[in-house]
């Protein structure tokens, strides 16, 4: 993979190499448990494993990885030029449709007795595929009573804890992109104007920068965009950790939490700030401030070898010394990559030991009703020592007052 960050030549996805060494821990671990194959309907695993990002419905789709290392795709139909187009796979099988004449799980269920499978052991993520898009059908173990199927639902989820030098540099992709997108936005959030404008300016001014940099002509992995917003968390609105979009005007005196970030051949980050619409008020300032000191304990806390529980406990040590429990509302961070929100997470209820190479956000948060929200947001990568910060936004309150 290239990821030049002078902003000359992006290749901005995996290597088939990573994605062959991806496959071959899935075989360590089928050696390990003594079974013949893999198999995971979960698009993200598949992608994980592929580079293959399709749109999830109510239609099944699978990947079987055997203890050979011979990996196939089962898609339906509508599916099947695509991934033979961009998945670096040994085989795609196609079903017509679901549910169709023949069920499409029936359909995986004859494959892999075709393939020698069909009373074999085998590990899969879930016993069958799941989908809310009005999808129903039987286990795979109701179809191969012969087999043996162990459920395994955090296989690849473990695998995607600790990120590779490739998966890194993605990420800092992501922050860089996720950066300008911000800078636009803060450009752009004067009192009068509309959050949903702003967003979408923002937004778009962002992507196409973004897209003139890879390239028009060439083909992404995955969504190629960068966005910046509010989501609703503006002025007394913004006391609601996970507000939704009320599409608010900007007035003097507002607290504005922001969001941002961009996807990068699959991968994300979280940049996220508290502004001020004008000066702040002293109330505002000083929530700013513990706010601040808050993520400051949290990155203080972080180190390898450390369980993901103890930084949250620093970090409630701190609420409980400064009387700001009323305004808490959610965990320290969680991890981050292929998807938003992944394992492990900075809460007091996960002991999972933190390594060199995860990479976590760090959101610890203060929402005052009637006054406003205060949460700052940055990805940062666990580090042989300590921590690196990915996201390099401004943090001070000089830097985030905005519309003057």
């Amino acid at each position: 993979m290239t990821v030049n960050t002078g902003g000359h030549q992006h290749d901005w996805r995996i290597s088939d190499a990573e994605l062959l060494r991806r496959r071959r821990r899935v075989q360590e671990e089928l050696a390990r448990q003594g079974a013949s194959a893999f198999i995971t309907y979960s698009p993200t695993s598949i992608f994980y494993l592929t580079n293959f990002h399709f749109i999830p419905t109510e239609r099944p789709a699978a990947l079987v990885l055997d203890e050979g290392g011979r990996c196939g795709l089962l898609v339906p139909r509508l599916e099947l030029e695509h991934a033979q187009l961009v998945a670096p796979v040994d085989e795609v099988r196609d079903y017509p449709e679901y549910p169709g004449e023949i069920h499409p799980m029936e359909h995986l269920a004859r494959w892999l007795k075709d393939r020698g499978l069909g009373a074999a052991h085998l590990l899969a993520e879930a016993a069958g595929y799941g989908s809310s898009w009005g999808y129903q059908g039987p286990a795979l173990a109701d179809l191969l009573p012969e087999a043996r199927i162990t459920v395994d639902a955090r296989l690849i989820e473990r695998h995607r804890l600790v990120k590779s030098a490739e998966e890194i540099a993605l990420i800092r992709e992501s922050c860089r992109w996720g950066n300008l997108a911000h800078e636009l936005l803060q450009e752009y959030s004067v009192p009068g104007a509309s959050e949903v404008e702003i967003s979408h300016q923002a937004s778009h001014e962002a992507t196409m920068a973004m897209i003139r940099a890879f390239g028009r002509a060439r083909r992404p992995v995955g969504p190629l965009s960068a966005f910046a917003g509010f989501r609703g968390q503006v002025g007394p609105n913004s006391a609601l950790p996970h507000a939704v979009t009320i599409n608010a005007i900007l007035k003097p005196g507002d607290v504005l939490v922001t969001g941002a970030a961009a996807y990068v051949g699959g991968y994300l980050s979280e940049l996220e700030r508290t502004m001020f619409v004008g000066e702040p008020s002293a109330e505002q300032v000083r929530f700013f401030r513990h706010m601040v000191e808050l993520q400051e304990v949290a990155f203080a806390a972080i180190k390898p070898g450390v369980p993901c529980s103890a930084v949250d406990r620093e970090v409630r040590r701190y609420y409980d010394e400064h009387g700001l429990w009323p305004y808490w509302r959610h965990h320290v961070g969680h991890n981050l990559g292929l998807l938003a929100h992944e394992a492990p997470f900075l809460d007091i209820g996960d002991e999972t030991l933190i390594e060199p190479g995860m990479v976590f956000s760090v959101e610890p948060g203060l929402y005052v009703p009637g006054l406003g929200g205060f949460r700052h947001s940055d990805t940062v990568l666990v580090t042989e020592t300590g921590i690196e910060l990915l996201t390099y936004y401004p943090r001070d309150l000089e830097s985030l007052i905005c519309g003057v």
